[in-house]
């Protein structure tokens, strides 16, 4: 469960909405947009897609005028400066004369008045057709209509102080827009000069300290930050005002938040060089920052900044020490970093502060979920997650199952889904076999089904039972997030039935794709509850804060997009008129089915299928996913470059995704770039680097037994296979067995097949093709049972070898195995295997006494010529040597001397290499 989600339980206030310089800046351009009485393409626009770039353009800001930070003029005016083309200053100057002619409150007040103007009415069917009006129920006609009953809300003072917010909102813009620039290009000065001669400095002090000293008797429909007022008027007394200077209420928090967020929509220039105006922000604009950048946190992990966060985290609380989210997010900037204790004492001081009454995606039960003690179970799930990141499994499972006891015992229906979601994917990640007692033993759920089940059918159990009580509940993401859990266990798991015996039991033990493909299906259905834009509109806690980021989109492909870029680049990036809607946590959700898709065809062999997935996460969803999910997916591209391209495409996309992941200092790119490494050092011999590289690899999984289990089996597979390369069989084969028991007690059933397969190369490299026919054979079946396409073709191409180093009266059949497997192996397998099949093809021919080199040649020159070739791309100097060794004897049957010789001269060339490279 991710923080947002548990973050998510918060209610709108009434009156949340207030207004700002921000927004009535908005208002101002919103008039220059729909005038009255004008015609469909008004004054100053000469077309109507610069007229609709506008639109496009308040649109999104109205979809960002919550935001915790909002812009400053300057920074508006940039953003104009940006869309408006040959309008530029002409919008420029007409926002800025408006706003300085915003005075005294006759003025607002008339503005708004103008403003009703905007909105259609029952009577709009007798004006001209031509005529703009904003429909009401319109997402600008709604921001209208908010500003409107906000404004009418206002009491006297609170008015008052939304001029000397105006004042401030203009002036702080005067040393990089100078107002004599407005001047030039209007004839009414007065205003301008008005404003220009008014002494700010005895304006701004005067009208702060009579908000200071009405502060307590200010209508509270205006509602500032309610949970430490006294706090934040203290701060405020104790500054010193003057001309140039900044209020610096809570100005802190937004220069070092506004920079560390990587999410951030603007570009923030420097505090030190600029004059920033800070306003007092409400308790929901203060919320939704904290959600915000809990959501940054999540995307970003351990390349989040830790202690720049961490001071803006301290000054909250000492502002607002009732501020109890703010230790959550102490709590997830620590559990990113991986600072278990400080994660520890965090997450107890928030649920010891909040008493768990801000909980998670809270649905209301049959009874009530909460009492006077707060929620307890959902302080449970949250430790419970903790301890399963930082790889707790025993830990994690007892807590989670006391979250059970407690959500039961509380009715608390919401939580009890959400922690049997967390025991599954803890059981998944982890395995059961070791915790079958503990939990057959205190979990009631697990303990009615029964102890004759497997671990792998307890699994099966718990996953429906999480479904079904989420569907009922109606949890939308924490349904589709259970169908991406039954998906991946319908993957590697075989469906046993629950009674497996009698007359009519099934003896068909296999997965079953389609399963698969339906719960993806499901899953994916989650988008569909979120194609009506206006239902987002009202939905609490909705900062849109990716509205003003989505403005603008990079051209081409941003798989390997630097971050760096000048954003200012406007030839780099184009407009996009419709930003996308769609929350970020249902994105990230759309995204990992994707991911899985591609993991799912890489298992079930589908080369090209998995590349477009992985290539389809990393263009659409790299902007809402993590960064350890994007390195993923962008480190399955550099893997296929390397299996159907070779090293130096795939070194060169390497270094541009090491460029953009540096900050994450144990990421998928690092895992990739040993792997890579390893293949490369292994094909050119060089033993001595390959096995540094692999201890490497070894190295970056966690000592805990259970945890990290593929890459320590991926390490170990690669030992081996350097210790066949040096021929020490009995120690590879004593690594594969060892391997395979671990295998097995994790249930890792495509590791499971791979080690057989292993097994069965060592036998044939060390002369035993009898006793390694079985191994192959077994492999086959596993790859059978779990749909294994591509290994199975492997399988069957390593089980002709066997077959064809048993003699030559094998050939036939070894032969007649390969082109069974051809299909797969050539359409999906890599460089590697195609050149295994084109060598083992010309070794079947040549050995086959009925078959006349003489009379087709052809039949085994241009198999061999095709695996030299691929050989190369991969500088596999062994089995290159192998090729052209072939070559030059067949050559050399067909009497061509000078195509023997130069056969014989690359064959010398790669023994030559090979035997030079460090052993």
């Amino acid at each position: 469960m991710s923080a947002a989600a548990a973050m998510a339980g918060l209610s709108k206030a009434p009156g949340a909405f207030t207004i700002t310089p921000h927004k009535l800046s908005i208002c101002i351009l919103i008039q220059v947009y729909a005038p009255p009485s004008q015609s469909s393409v008004p004054f100053p626009f000469s077309s109507v897609a610069q007229h609709n770039l506008l639109g496009s353009f308040l649109l999104s800001l109205t979809k960002s005028s919550e935001d915790i930070f909002e812009p400053k003029l300057d920074e508006l005016v940039a953003q104009l400066r940006e869309i408006g083309g040959v309008l530029n200053h002409w919008l420029s100057d007409h926002l800025a004369r408006k706003l300085s002619s915003l005075a005294s409150p006759d003025d607002l007040f008339n503005f708004f008045n103008d403003l009703r103007g905007l909105l259609g009415g029952s009577d709009s069917n007798v004006m001209d057709d031509d005529q703009i009006i904003l429909d009401p129920s319109s997402n600008l006609g709604v921001f209208i209509r908010r500003c409107l009953l906000a404004f009418n809300l206002l009491s006297f003072e609170a008015v008052c102080h939304l001029l000397t917010n105006v004042a401030i909102y203009c002036k702080e813009s005067l040393s990089t827009y100078e107002i004599s620039h407005f001047n030039e290009s209007d004839s009414d000065t007065e205003a301008p000069m008005h404003y220009e001669n008014m002494d700010l400095e005895n304006l701004v002090v005067e009208n702060v300290k009579k908000e200071i000293e009405s502060r307590n008797v200010v209508d509270e429909r205006l509602s500032f930050h309610n949970h430490a007022p006294k706090a934040l008027v203290r701060a405020i007394e104790d500054r010193n005002f003057s001309l140039g200077s900044q209020i610096r209420n809570i100005s802190k928090p937004r220069e070092v938040g506004a920079s560390a967020s990587a999410s951030s929509s603007r570009d923030v220039s420097d505090p030190d060089d600029s004059p920033s105006g800070a306003f007092l922000r409400t308790n929901w604009q203060i919320q939704g920052y904290l959600l915000e950048q809990a959501d940054t946190i999540e995307r970003q992990g351990s390349s989040f900044p830790l202690n720049a966060f961490e001071s803006v985290l301290k000054d909250l609380l000492k502002l607002a020490p009732e501020l109890h989210r703010v230790h959550f997010l102490r709590y997830l900037n620590s559990l990113y970093h991986q600072d278990y204790h400080t994660a520890l004492e965090n997450i107890h001081r928030y649920f010891d502060y909040s008493a768990g009454t801000e909980g998670c995606d809270f649905t209301s039960s049959s009874s009530t979920g909460c009492n006077s003690f707060g929620r307890y179970e959902i302080a449970l799930l949250c430790l419970g997650m903790m301890h399963f990141h930082f790889g707790h499994p025993k830990q994690a499972l007892e807590v989670l199952t006391e979250a059970v006891r407690v959500s039961q015992q509380q009715n608390n229906d919401s939580c009890l889904a959400y922690t049997l979601a967390a025991i599954c994917k803890l059981l998944s990640e982890f395995g059961v076999s070791n915790m079958r007692g503990l939990i057959g033993s205190s979990y009631s759920p697990v303990t009615s089904i029964g102890t004759s089940l497997s671990t792998q059918q307890l699994l099966y159990v718990l996953l429906r039972r999480s479904l079904k009580r989420a569907e009922s509940l109606k949890l939308k993401r924490l349904v589709a997030s259970n169908h991406l859990a039954m998906a991946k266990f319908d993957l590697t798991q075989v469906q046993r039935p629950l009674l497996s015996f009698g007359p009519k039991a099934s003896m068909k033990l296999a997965t079953c794709p389609t399963n698969v493909c339906k719960e993806l299906r499901l899953s994916s259905h989650l988008i569909n509850e979120y194609g009506d834009e206006a239902s987002l509109m009202i939905s609490d806690g909705a900062f849109c804060t990716q509205w003003i980021k989505n403005l603008k989109k990079p051209k081409g492909s941003v798989v390997f997009s630097q971050e760096n870029e000048c954003r200012s680049n406007t030839d780099a990036f184009q407009f996009c008129g419709q930003p996308c809607s769609i929350p970020r946590s249902v994105l990230q959700l759309l995204g990992s089915s994707y991911l899985f898709r591609a993991t799912a065809w890489e298992v079930y062999g589908s080369s090209p299928l998995a590349r477009m997935n992985a290539l389809l996460y990393a263009t659409c969803f790299a902007d809402s996913s993590s960064l350890d999910d994007v390195a993923l997916a962008c480190g399955k591209l550099i893997q296929h470059l390397a299996e159907f391209k070779g090293y130096k495409e795939a070194f060169a996309a390497l270094e541009l995704a090491e460029e953009k992941f540096v900050s994450l200092s144990k990421s998928q790119i690092q895992l990739v770039k040993l792997q890579l490494l390893h293949d490369h050092a292994l094909h050119k011999g060089n033993l001595k680097l390959a096995q540094q590289l692999c201890d490497e690899l070894g190295v970056l999984a966690s000592s805990v037994n259970g945890v990290d289990i593929e890459i320590k089996v991926e390490a170990s597979l690669r030992h081996a296979r350097i210790l066949i390369a040096a021929n020490q069989f009995s120690q590879a084969a004593a690594v594969a067995h060892s391997l395979f028991s671990i295998c097995y007690k994790f249930s890792l059933q495509v590791e499971n097949a791979t080690v057989l397969l292993l097994l069965a190369e060592i036998h044939k490299r060390s002369g035993n093709a009898v006793l390694g026919i079985p191994y192959a054979l077994a492999s086959l079946s596993f790859c059978k049972s779990f749909n294994l396409d591509l290994l199975k073709a492997s399988a069957t191409l390593t089980l002709a070898e066997l077959w064809l180093s048993l003699g030559s009266s094998h050939a036939k059949r070894a032969l007649a195995l390969i082109h069974g497997a051809f299909p797969v192996l050539l359409g999906h397998g890599g460089l590697e295997l195609r050149a295994r099949a084109f060598i083992t093809e010309a070794k079947c021919y040549l050995a086959d006494s009925t078959f006349s080199v003489c009379e087709e040649p052809e039949m085994v020159l241009e198999p061999l010529r095709q695996a030299s070739e691929d050989l190369e791309l991969l500088e596999y100097h062994k089995m290159a040597a192998e090729a052209f060794y072939l070559m030059a004897i067949v050559y050399d049957k067909l009497g061509q001397m000078d195509h023997r010789e130069a056969a014989a001269q690359s064959f010398r060339k790669h023994i030559t290499t090979l035997e030079s490279s460090d052993i």
